[in-house]
């Protein structure tokens, strides 16, 4: 089940909050290894580290670094501070933090009994890749001002909403830390078993009502986190999360906005066009009804992603949007746009799909 190996550093690649990508040697080479130095420490160049090189071995693409378990000749210090939520339960890796919904955090008060996000848009996604792809569009539909990396004057406050069916450390994603820093997000919300975010909640319900009152989000965006599980089955995927997400945001008094996974780029058919994904979570799982933005994609193609979206019209209401202006709205994302180890230019119909839920959901807000 894991793959245990001891390396030394040689060197720190690269870093961004919350995570480290270092270079180490191995009986067998050198590899790409990543360390949260909030579980482990900080590894330094020369020191030995315990290593779980199982996705490395397996050839993940999002996933594909050797894990830094521990620092064994300079392990860190006891954590300070309250934080009851024990996160990645049972693992040897569980870890505490302080959940904004117990009751020691100063946020209890303000969550014990909140039962709505007053109308706040939430838009779901299944992929993580989307949600750069969101917010270009999102801000990209605003007035003049949003020209460069910042979002513009007067801008809708986004926060991400993490769900646990990708990587649970929410540092493992460079975008949503890029975003932060740019301004692009208000914070970050980890759900459930996930965490390393802004803000710490047991459930998505909670992770909700936290980017709302917390956080003082106008929109949120829900998707699971970098990477997902996928098997070849209608059933046995982790995108089912995203018609959960739908429910959660519809009971709280939301707006549930449902982002397609659109492919013109996947190998394979069950993702081209509207990806089976998307047709399981939205037509199967989510029991409320949510807008469905469906991209003017043009062609043929853009004919075959709304013939096979027309199946979820029983349930949901189908929102044509149009994507005149989403590629240079793209093209200024502060982030690479990556989806499945495709670009832009490699799958554009994807990143259009997700920027026209931005592109929507900025109109609910005018």
């Amino acid at each position: 089940m894991i793959r245990w190996r001891k390396g030394e550093v040689l060197s720190v690649r690269r870093e961004w909050p919350g995570a480290i990508e270092l270079q180490v040697s191995l009986p067998e080479g050198e590899c790409r290894a990543l360390a949260y130095p909030r579980l482990v420490g900080r590894p330094e160049p020369g020191d030995t580290v315990v290593l779980n090189t199982t996705a490395l071995a397996m050839g993940l693409g999002t996933g594909g670094y050797a894990m830094v378990v521990a620092v064994p000749d300079r392990l860190p210090e006891d954590p300070q501070g309250p934080g009851h939520l024990v996160k990645a339960r049972y693992t040897p890796l569980q870890a505490t933090v302080l959940g904004a919904d117990e009751q020691d955090s100063p946020f209890h008060d303000v969550l014990r009994d909140a039962d709505s996000v007053d109308g706040m848009p939430v838009v779901v996604a299944d992929l993580h890749s989307a949600l750069p792809a969101i917010l270009c569009g999102l801000y990209g539909s605003r007035p003049p001002g949003g020209e460069g990396a910042s979002p513009p004057a007067g801008a809708p406050k986004v926060a991400y909403v993490m769900l646990d069916g990708g990587a649970l450390p929410g540092w493992f994603s460079m975008s949503a830390a890029r975003l932060r820093e740019a301004g692009w997000l208000c914070g970050v919300v980890t759900t459930g078993q996930s965490f390393g975010g802004d803000v710490e909640t047991v459930t998505v319900h909670t992770g909700l009502l936290a980017a709302r009152h917390v956080l003082g989000a106008d929109v949120a965006v829900v998707t699971q986190g970098p990477g997902n599980l996928g098997t070849g089955t209608r059933w046995g995927f982790s995108g089912v999360s995203a018609g959960e997400a739908v429910n959660a945001a519809a009971v709280l008094g939301g707006r549930p906005v449902a982002a397609l996974r659109v492919s013109e780029g996947d190998l394979r058919e069950r993702h081209i066009g509207v990806s089976h994904h998307s047709l399981t979570a939205y037509g199967r799982v989510a029991l409320a009804p949510a807008q469905v933005v469906v991209p003017e994609l043009p062609g043929g193609f853009g004919d075959r992603v709304r013939e096979q979206a027309a199946v979820l019209a029983g349930r949901h209401e189908l929102v044509r949007v149009p994507v005149d202006g989403l590629e240079e709205a793209l093209r200024r994302s502060p982030v690479k746009l990556s989806t499945m180890g495709r670009g832009l230019d490699e799958d554009l119909a994807g990143f259009l799909a997700s920027a026209a839920a931005g592109r929507h959901t900025a109109s609910l807000l005018a």
